[in-house]
């Protein structure tokens, strides 16, 4: 957009400039070939006036050597080719020798004009990049009649290069008047884009999470800063409904898990009056545990949306490697091969307490999903502007549909229905990762199985980053449920 409003501002200022100028240029050009046109009728008149006198007098040969002599220095002096010519065409003194006048043209056009008793008329103008003459004729009057016509021809080289040097300051003038205009329409679409892409920006870091973004209505048009209010205005809601939605999920898991602990405490109990083999019981006190897993999941879940990220300088080779080994026991129980890949130290700016929470509910769910005998490889590379942890695993996979639905909550595959799970990790992972500036995306793993990409930037947050990142850290990572059951 501000390319698109820049260049037709340019386009417009470029318009104007060249509508002012072209006349300009070309009133200069008029002006200083009038100049030229009328010193040559001022000299075919003083000619003419001349030739009139030489053919009245008795010494006529003697004046027509006066008025040769006329020519000839006016030739020399010039560079103008001039002569008097009777009706008839013959030369009664011509200037340089040789010369006649034009059997066509607008040297031939101007004699005619003469010879019928008028002035010729002024010549089509002459322009820089024209080759041409000036051709001005006046008529020699005698006893009421023409008896012969003065004609000159000029040459129009010194012409076009006056005219040339006359636009030298218009031109500088017109390209002066661009870069200014230029300058003034690099402003006016800043000045008028700049609470447009404040108001990108702030969007874009409310719709990562980031609730705290608000917009300064101080600067731009009227509208926008209007618009810029009702922005805020919006997010203030929007983060109100969000927060009150928040402290009803973390109040209502946290009221529930009291009575549920104390619901799965008298069932407990109840077991120990029971056969070992009741498969009632078991079953109700494994969706007992499962309750409990679900509120917990959705405690985190409120706790990571809440929390800001407590941005520092974090070897992110190492944090992955560390969870790596942390999760190595739980995936030699199940059969699967856990193993580390890719860069041995490679920094980025990231939350490190929440980036092993993330680890964590990636690889665990990576393990979870992969069947005995395959492997999981968790891999660091490094990019220009950021690092990518990649947890890659030989399951079964998903369909283009259902990875458009991964990570939502509560969400998880009608294949996947008898493997434990709330279906809140991804979503916890997302919420962790989004505070800290961190992505969290999904590709197919070749030939099959899935690959989570954990994207970390290696630059430095802002001091707008910086202050929405303030607050207190709330830690959710859990360590593998096989090692603390061991």
């Amino acid at each position: 957009m501000h390319a698109r409003l820049l260049s037709l501002l340019t386009v417009l200022l470029a318009g104007v400039l060249l509508a002012l100028g072209f006349p300009l240029a070309a009133s200069q050009a008029a002006a200083e070939q009038q100049r030229v046109v009328v010193d040559r009728i001022d000299d075919t008149a003083r000619f003419a006036a001349l030739a009139q006198y030489v053919a009245t007098s008795p010494d006529e040969e003697e004046r027509r050597a006066i008025l040769q002599d006329e020519l000839n220095r006016y030739h020399s002096l010039y560079g103008i080719e001039v002569g008097v010519f009777l009706r008839d065409g013959r030369a009664l003194a011509i200037a340089p020798r040789g010369w006649s006048v034009p059997e066509e043209g607008r040297g031939a056009d101007a004699f005619a004009e003469a010879l019928a008793g008028r002035r010729s008329h002024d010549p089509e103008q002459v322009w820089p990049w024209q080759e041409g003459r000036l051709s001005i004729a006046s008529p020699v009057i005698r006893d009421g009649d023409v008896a012969a016509v003065v004609l000159t021809d000029s040459p129009t080289g010194q012409l076009r290069s006056r005219i040339l040097q006359g636009w030298l300051p218009i031109i500088a003038g017109e390209f002066a008047a661009m870069l200014i205009a230029v300058g003034l329409a690099l402003h006016l679409t800043g000045w008028v884009l700049r609470p447009v892409r404040t108001l990108d920006r702030a969007a874009h870091e409310i719709a990562v999470g980031q609730f705290k973004s608000r917009v300064a209505a101080s600067g731009g048009p009227p509208e926008l800063r209007r618009l810029a209010r009702s922005f805020n205005e919006m997010a203030d809601n929007v983060e109100g409904v969000l927060e009150q939605q928040r402290a009803f999920v973390a109040d209502a898991s946290h009221q529930l898990r009291n009575p549920l602990s104390a619901l799965l405490l008298r069932i407990e109990l109840l077991g120990l009056e029971l056969p070992e083999a009741e498969e009632e019981f078991k079953s109700v006190q494994s969706e007992g545990r499962r309750l409990a897993r679900v509120l917990d999941d959705l405690l985190d879940l409120a706790l990571a949306e809440h929390a800001a990220a407590d941005l520092r300088l974090t070897d992110v080779a190492e944090v992955a490697a560390e969870r790596v080994e942390a999760w190595r026991p739980v995936a030699e129980i199940k059969g699967v091969v856990l193993e580390a890949a890719g860069r041995q130290a490679v920094t980025g700016w990231a939350d490190p307490v929440a980036l092993s929470s993330a680890l964590d509910a990636v690889v665990d769910n990576a393990i979870k999903f992969t069947p005995e005998g395959e492997r999981v490889t968790v891999s660091v590379s490094q990019q220009k502007d950021t690092v990518t942890v990649e947890t890659a695993d030989h399951g079964p996979g998903l369909t283009e549909e259902e990875m458009e639905r991964i990570g939502d909550r509560f969400w998880r595959s009608n294949r996947h229905q008898n493997i434990s799970g709330s279906g809140l990790g991804l979503s916890i992972t997302r919420a962790l990762l989004a505070s800290g500036g961190s992505r969290l995306t999904y590709e197919h793993n070749d030939p099959m199985g899935l690959k989570v990409l954990i994207t970390i930037p290696r630059t430095a947050p802002t001091a707008d980053d910086e202050a929405s990142a303030k607050g207190p850290v709330v830690s959710l990572k859990k360590r593998p449920r096989a090692v603390a059951d061991a």
